[in-house]
């Protein structure tokens, strides 16, 4: 393995800087959002503002943007008058559906401990 590589070894799990980074661009709120809307169809962008209505314009800016660096997302110029564009997961976008759909699962399944274990802490406060 090399030094970009994440590794895992019985119990000890080291992220590198660069996976670190991609995680952080692909489950953080707003891209979960767009990836959630674009798994059904492909969008425009005003689409995606009412879609996710609380999502500021400069923030789907900067979302779309890192998701379609990292491969994730294509930004399609459609062919209509006027001319617009249409953002689409690409098939890399679609193998994220498993891994995400495993952390959802795994958040249903200890929600209730975790809420508890909020409620525990809060109360220390």
């Amino acid at each position: 393995m090399t030094d970009t590589s994440a590794r895992h070894h019985s119990d000890d799990l080291t992220i590198s800087s660069p996976h670190r980074e991609l995680l952080d661009h692909v489950l953080d709120k707003w891209s979960l959002h767009v990836l959630n809307e674009l798994c059904e169809r492909p969008c425009r962008f005003n689409e995606l503002r009412r879609a996710i209505p609380t999502v500021t314009q400069k923030s789907l800016t900067a979302t779309l943007r890192r998701l379609e660096r990292s491969g994730i997302v294509e930004r399609v110029v459609v062919s209509s008058r006027p001319v617009a564009v249409e953002y689409r997961i690409t098939p890399l976008g679609k193998t994220l559906r498993e891994p995400v759909d495993v952390l959802l699962a795994w958040a249903a399944q200890h929600f209730d401990q975790i809420e508890r274990a909020r409620s525990d802490f809060d109360a220390q406060i």
